[in-house]
């Protein structure tokens, strides 16, 4: 395989690209969370069930998932303006097809197409490295990495609002709104010129692939509800596994691989994407648990009673606090090295989880826990990028932030079902119905601690090589 570069037009305007940039990646993330405030009415609306509607947050889920490694290949391979333009008019279309839905189908449709979107912000990446000058590459991907955090926190309470005040039908016209924006900021200041390798597209590693992370990923979402060991989970779980085996054997034999498992092996690559794995389930606990604390009923004796809207509010300092501190991050690791901020962080994260087991039975301790675990986050996912970029080849830069990508949303969906299972086996009666006990979402707290623990013991052994490494030329491997 041989690499032709393009030689990138002069970046004059280099904050309007890096606008046009985080922009698009906060709108794509905003996706991951746009539905979750909308299950209980899509319910009513659509006559449907609940398990139905659920697919409407799966399918964007698992669409961002199989998405974000191939289309980062591809963009590596054909140019990632191009595929980011397209990825972008994915997400426009499905919000059209989202907005003029009557049926659950089409919703569904409409969330997956949404979902692809997903990649941009791995393609935002690659292209950061390629059109800007070295000084600024760690600061800019740490900034297009966090948006991922920022836009998931403010979906809740974003869709929350319009539902309130507006037909469900509005937060799909809205979604395609911001999309049609994200691409006219793209086209206008994203330049053409981009690293390019060229190759054969390896049509039957993505299958395989998809294969392997749809039915890995629908038996995680609906293990809960179907049961742990039903034969429909524990037919996916094996189907996913044999598969996986077979896709491995195709990848490690084809010339041009949708993932080069010969750099995802390496040591240094192995461990960021674990931590990033274990970062993903513990920071989606803030998210997920928070405001649906504050929303519990005060007959629970812990619940504060707050509308849908005011939970989600709750969340907005812990995204704040991570746009203000994710160039805090990329400075320290423009002069110490990416892999000083990831452990700082890291270790804010636990300290942030065990605040939050003692003092989450106040309004204010809950939203400063949930500030400072927002704050734990944005070290990581700003210079984790910069850490993976060390390891690996300049050509492989979106492959690479795509199969990272994934694994935050990976990690995003274990902890999604741990919660749902811990949620339900520790019940207690409310009014005539159940609701979680305040065991559960300590429970659900001193687990995200533990993991956040496990993502900084993980990260410990890989190796830092150094301020600016990997930025220009293709580093070394270790």
């Amino acid at each position: 395989m041989t690499e032709a570069s393009a030689s990138p037009a002069p970046i004059r305007r280099p904050r309007l690209l890096l606008t046009a940039m985080a922009f698009a990646g906060v709108v794509t993330a905003v996706m991951q969370t746009l539905a979750v405030p909308l299950v209980p009415t899509l319910i009513e609306a659509l006559d449907t069930t609940h398990e139905a509607v659920s697919w409407v947050v799966t399918a964007s889920l698992i669409a961002g998932a199989v998405s974000t490694p191939v289309l980062g290949r591809l963009g590596d391979m054909y140019g990632r303006r191009e595929v980011l333009v397209a990825a972008l008019l994915c997400l426009v279309a499905g919000s059209l097809l989202a907005a003029l839905s009557t049926h659950i189908l089409l919703l569904v449709a409409g969330r997956t197409l949404q979902g692809v979107a997903l990649a941009v912000v791995p393609l935002g990446i690659g292209i950061l490295r390629d059109v800007l000058p070295p000084a600024r590459v760690a600061s800019s991907a740490a900034l297009m990495s966090t948006t991922m955090g920022v836009g998931a926190a403010v979906g809740v309470p974003l869709t929350s609002l319009i539902a309130r005040y507006a037909d469900w039908h509005a937060v799909f016209w809205m979604s395609g709104g911001l999309g049609l924006l994200a691409l006219t900021l793209v086209l206008a200041f994203v330049p053409r010129a981009e690293t390019r390798t060229g190759g054969r597209f390896d049509a039957a590693g993505t299958l395989g692939l998809t294969v392997v992370l749809v039915c890995f990923l629908a038996a995680v979402s609906r293990g809960t509800e179907w049961g742990w060991t039903s034969p429909a989970v524990l037919g996916l779980f094996a189907v996913s596994l044999a598969v996986g085996a077979v896709w491995v054997r195709h990848e490690t034999r084809v010339a041009d691989p949708i993932v080069e498992l010969s750099s995802m092996a390496n040591p240094a690559v192995l461990l960021t994407n674990l931590a990033t794995l274990l970062i993903g389930f513990s920071f989606f606990v803030n998210s997920l648990v928070t405001s649906q604390l504050v929303q519990e009923s005060t007959e629970t004796g812990y619940g504060l009673g707050l509308s849908v809207v005011a939970g989600g509010l709750c969340m907005l300092p812990a995204s704040i606090t991570m746009l203000l501190f994710s160039p805090v991050a990329a400075r320290i690791a423009a002069s110490r090295g990416p892999k000083a901020p990831i452990v700082f962080g890291l270790a804010l994260m636990v300290v942030g989880y065990v605040l939050r087991l003692f003092t989450s039975e106040s309004l204010g301790m809950i939203i400063v826990g949930a500030a400072i675990v927002g704050i734990g986050t944005a070290f990581p996912y700003s210079t984790l990028p910069a850490l993976l970029m060390q390891h690996v080849p300049r050509a492989q830069t979106g492959a690479a932030n795509g199969v990272n990508v994934l694994m935050r949303a990976v990690g995003q969906a274990i902890c999604s079902a741990v919660v749902a299972a811990v949620f339900a086996g520790m019940t207690m009666e409310v009014d005539g119905g159940t609701a979680p006990t305040f065991g559960a979402y300590l429970t659900t707290f001193f687990l995200a601690g533990c993991v956040a623990l496990g993502a900084l013991v993980v990260t410990l052994p890989v190796r830092d090589l150094g301020p600016g490494s990997g930025i220009q030329k293709n580093p070394q491997q270790s």
